[in-house]
C-alpha cells in the first residue's frame, strides 16, 4: 500500500511522477540533486522510466515500489530516480537504446542501473517483486547489483565505459550517409517489396501479434500510390494494402465503437483485444490516415472514422484553453466502490449488461453486429491475467449492409437503429468510473493533432475542426513559445514546464502549422513555422552530415546525442523535418530548404537501404523529393467568394502530396509571397473573379476561372 507521506516527486507537475509521490521509495526527479547525492555517497543510480498510462508501470509500482522493504533496500544501496519518458524523451532514448542493445528487447517500465557519472551498466524492463521461472525478481536483481558494486567495482566501471563507447560507434554507423550508388526509386521499390512480404492479406497490417497501428506505414504506402510515374501495379498494391488495413482496424476492437478513437495496439493479429490506453499521437496520425483514405477512395466509411476520432479528441482530450491532453489510461475501476483497477474495465461489456440497456430485440441485432457473446468473446490467449473473462470487446462482425440483410431491414433503418444502440450504450458507459486522464499538454503531440484537425477541416469541410486547430496553435504560441529566443518548451501542466523543447517538438509543430496554413491560409502560421525551423536548425541540425539530433548539445547529463532512425509509434524528427523542409521550400521558393531536406534523407541512406521498413516516412520524403512539385495559386479579391471555395473543394478532394496551395486574397498575403514568387508578384491587384493558376515543376498553365476546368487539369496530373 502507498503511504500517506510524500517524497520529492510531490513537487513535480508530471502526472506520472505524481503517481509515485507517495511511494515509500526515496525517489528523486532527474537532475543535479540526485546526481550529486550519487557522487557524494558513491552509490549507483537506479533509474526507472515510464509514463502515466502505462499498465505494467502501474503493476511494478504496486508490486515493488509500494513495498517498504524494497524501498528501504533501494535507499540503503542506490539513489533512485524516476523519469516520465514523455517529459524527458532524451533520457528515455539514451537508456532505452542501452537496454535494447544489451537485452534484445525494450519497453516500459524501463529499469536501468547507472554509475554516478550516469553511464549504464545493467538494464531491463519490468521485474516481478520475487523470482519467477525464467525471470529474476526485483529484489534479487537489486541484491546482486549491490554486491557487485562493492566486490567488483572496477569491472562495472570498465563495462559501463565500453558499453557507452559501443553505443556511440553504433550511432555513428547509422548516420554514415549516402554513397554514390544511392537510388531513391530502387530503395522505394525495396521498401514496397518488404511491405508486400509482411502484409497480412486477411486481417491487414504487417506481421502477426501484437499488432500496432503504426500510421507511418500507411503514409508511405499512400505516397507510393500517389507517386507520379509509379507502375500501375505498384500503385494499386500499395493503396490496396493501406485501405484494407484501415478497414480492418476500423471494424476491430482496437477501435472504440462507442466513444470514438483508437486504443494503443491489439494483443492479437485480428485487431480484436486491445491494450486499452488511448494516446493522443495515435489519434492524430490515424485521423490523418483515414482522411487520406477517404480522399483516395471516396468511401464515406473512412470519413466517418476520421470524424469520430476528431470528435473523441474534442470531447475527451481537449483542455478548456484549447490545448490537447496526452492520453487516457488502460486501467480503471470496474465499479465506483471497487478498490482495484483492472485493464479495459471502462470499455468491456457482458452480454447481460447489453441486454439490460438495449432490451431483448435490440440486443440480438446489436450483439450479432458487434460480436457480443453470452459467455464473452475474449479468447483466453488474449487475456493472460483473466481480467476480461466472460466479457466482450466490441468488434464489428457484420457490416451495416450485412446486418440489414440478416435482419431484413432497410439499410437506412438498420444504420439508424445501430447508431441509437451505440448512443444508449455510450451514455450507460459514461456512468462508469473513467480511466485516469494524463492532462499534460505536450508540444510535439499537439503539433500532430493541430495537423490532424487542420486537415480534417480541409477534407471534411467542418469549421469546428479548423477552430480546434487554431485554438491549439494559439495556446502553444502563448504558453509554450518564447518569441524572443524562438525556443519552445516541452510541456504544460498548471503552467509551462522548465524543460526545453526537443527535436520532435519543433518538427511536429512545424508540420502542424504547415497543415494549418493549408486550411486557413493565414501567412502568420508560415512566419512562425519559419522562425521555428531556424531555431530547430540551429540547435538540433547536424551541419556536417545532415539530419537532426533528438537533443541539443547544451545538456551535459545526456551522454549521447542521437539521431532517431526508426519511425515507430511516433515518426522520427528527421523524417518529419524532411517533409517540412520540402513543403516550406516549395511554399517559399527556397532551394536551400529543399537541399536541406535532401541532405536529411541522405544522412540515413545506408539505414534506408538496409531496412526501408524501419523509416518509411523518411522514405516517403525521399520519394516526394523526386516528384515534380505542383503549385496551385488561388487569387481572389474576396476571401469569402463562393468561387474560391469551389476551387478549394476541387483541390482538397484529391490526395496529391506534391500539391502546394497558396491563396492570395489581400495585401498581407501578397506581400508575404511576392518577393519569392514571380507569378504572385505579377498578379493583378483586383481580379474580376477568383482565378486559379496551376504550375507544374515551375511551368504554369493558362489561368482558369471555372472550378470544373481546374478539376480536369488536376485529373490530368
Amino acid at each position: 500500500m502507498s503511504t500517506s507521506s510524500s517524497n520529492r516527486l510531490a513537487r513535480e507537475k508530471s502526472p506520472y511522477l505524481l503517481q509515485h509521490a507517495h511511494n515509500p521509495v526515496d525517489w528523486f526527479p532527474w537532475g543535479e540533486e540526485a546526481f550529486a547525492k550519487a557522487r557524494a555517497e558513491d552509490k549507483p543510480i537506479f533509474l526507472s522510466v515510464g509514463y502515466s498510462t502505462c499498465h505494467w508501470c502501474h503493476v511494478m509500482e504496486h508490486e515493488s515500489f509500494e513495498s517498504a522493504a524494497i524501498a528501504a533496500f533501494l535507499k540503503e544501496h542506490f539513489v533512485s530516480i524516476k523519469v516520465d519518458r514523455e517529459e524527458r524523451p532524451d533520457v528515455d532514448q539514451v537508456y532505452m537504446t542501452f537496454v535494447q542493445a544489451t537485452t534484445g528487447h525494450g519497453g516500459w517500465p524501463m529499469s536501468a542501473w547507472l554509475t554516478p557519472d550516469l553511464r549504464p551498466f545493467v538494464g531491463g524492463t519490468y521485474f516481478p517483486p520475487t523470482d519467477m521461472p525464467g525471470r529474476p525478481g526485483f529484489i534479487t536483481v537489486l541484491r546482486r547489483i549491490a554486491e557487485l558494486w562493492k566486490s567488483d567495482r572496477a569491472q562495472i566501471e570498465d563495462k559501463a565505459r565500453s558499453l557507452l563507447t559501443a553505443l556511440q560507434e553504433a550511432e555513428d554507423e547509422v548516420i554514415k550517409g549516402a554513397h554514390d550508388s544511392w537510388n531513391t526509386a530502387k530503395t522505394v521499390q525495396l521498401g514496397l517489396s518488404q511491405y508486400t512480404r509482411m502484409f497480412d492479406g486477411s486481417e491487414g497490417g504487417f506481421g502477426g501479434a501484437p499488432k500496432f497501428p503504426r500510421p507511418v506505414n500507411l503514409q508511405f504506402l499512400f505516397q507510393v500510390a500517389a507517386q507520379k510515374g509509379s507502375a500501375g501495379k505498384d500503385a494499386e498494391v500499395a493503396q490496396s494494402m493501406a485501405l484494407h488495413t484501415l478497414r480492418k482496424m476500423a471494424s476491430g476492437g482496437m477501435h472504440d465503437h462507442l466513444g470514438g478513437g483508437f486504443h494503443r495496439y491489439s494483443v492479437d493479429a485480428e485487431w480484436h483485444v486491445p491494450h486499452f490506453e488511448k494516446m493522443l499521437y495515435d489519434q492524430a496520425q490515424l485521423a490523418q490516415a483515414y482522411l487520406t483514405a477517404y480522399q483516395v477512395s471516396g468511401d464515406d466509411c473512412f470519413a466517418k472514422v476520421a470524424r469520430n476520432i476528431l470528435q473523441y479528441v474534442e470531447h475527451d482530450l481537449t483542455s478548456p484553453e484549447g490545448g490537447f491532453f496526452s492520453a487516457e489510461d488502460a486501467d480503471s475501476l470496474p465499479r465506483a466502490d471497487a478498490v482495484k483497477k483492472s485493464e479495459g474495465a471502462f470499455y468491456i461489456w457482458t452480454y447481460n449488461e447489453a441486454l439490460e440497456v438495449l432490451g431483448e430485440e435490440r440486443t440480438g441485432e446489436f450483439c450479432a453486429t458487434y460480436g457480443v457473446e453470452r459467455n464473452g468473446n475474449v479468447p483466453v490467449s488474449s487475456d493472460p491475467h483473466g481480467e476480461l473473462e466472460g466479457t466482450n470487446v466490441l468488434i464489428q462482425r457484420l457490416s451495416i449492409p450485412e446486418a440489414a440483410e440478416r435482419f431484413k431491414r432497410p439499410l437506412e433503418n438498420m444504420e439508424h437503429r445501430l447508431n441509437d444502440d451505440r448512443s444508449v450504450l455510450l451514455a450507460k458507459r459514461g456512468l462508469r468510473p473513467r480511466p485516469h486522464l494524463d492532462d499534460k499538454i505536450l508540444t510535439a503531440w499537439n503539433g500532430l493533432m493541430i495537423g490532424a484537425f487542420a486537415r480534417g477541416s480541409q477534407v471534411l469541410g467542418e469549421s469546428s475542426h479548423l477552430r480546434a486547430a487554431q485554438r491549439a496553435a494559439t495556446f502553444v504560441r502563448e504558453h509554450l513559445f518564447d518569441s524572443t529566443s524562438g525556443e519552445l518548451k516541452r510541456s504544460y501542466r498548471q503552467g509551462p514546464s522548465n524543460i526545453h523543447g526537443f527535436a520532435s517538438d519543433y518538427a511536429f509543430l512545424i508540420s502542424g502549422l504547415l497543415d494549418l496554413y493549408a486550411a486557413d491560409f493565414n501567412p502568420e502560421w508560415l512566419r512562425w513555422a519559419q522562425q521555428l525551423q531556424e531555431t530547430f536548425d540551429l540547435h538540433f541540425g547536424d551541419k556536417e552530415r545532415g539530419g537532426y539530433f533528438s537533443t541539443t548539445d547544451r545538456d551535459p547529463a545526456i551522454l549521447l546525442r542521437m539521431k532517431e532512425d526508426y519511425d515507430g509509434a511516433e515518426p522520427t524528427p528527421s523524417s518529419v523535418a524532411a517533409l517540412n523542409l520540402w513543403r516550406l521550400g516549395q511554399l517559399l521558393h527556397d532551394d536551400a530548404l529543399i537541399d536541406r531536406a535532401r541532405r536529411t534523407v541522405h544522412a540515413f541512406a545506408s539505414r534506408l537501404e538496409a531496412q526501408p521498413f524501419g523509416i518509411p516516412l523518411l522514405l516517403a520524403a525521399a520519394s516526394l523529393l523526386e516528384t515534380p512539385p505542383i503549385h496551385l495559386i488561388l487569387h481572389s479579391a474576396d476571401p469569402a467568394h463562393p468561387g474560391l471555395a469551389a476551387f478549394l473543394k476541387e483541390a482538397r478532394r484529391r490526395h496529391l502530396p506534391q500539391l502546394i496551395v497558396i491563396q492570395i486574397t489581400d495585401a498581407k498575403s501578397r506581400d508575404f509571397f511576392a518577393p519569392n514568387h514571380s507569378v504572385i508578384a505579377g498578379l493583378p491587384t483586383t481580379p474580376d473573379k477568383p482565378t486559379a493558376y496551376l504550375c507544374e515543376n515551375f511551368a504554369c498553365r493558362l489561368p482558369v476561372t471555372d472550378p470544373e476546368q481546374l478539376g480536369k487539369l488536376l485529373n490530368d496530373l
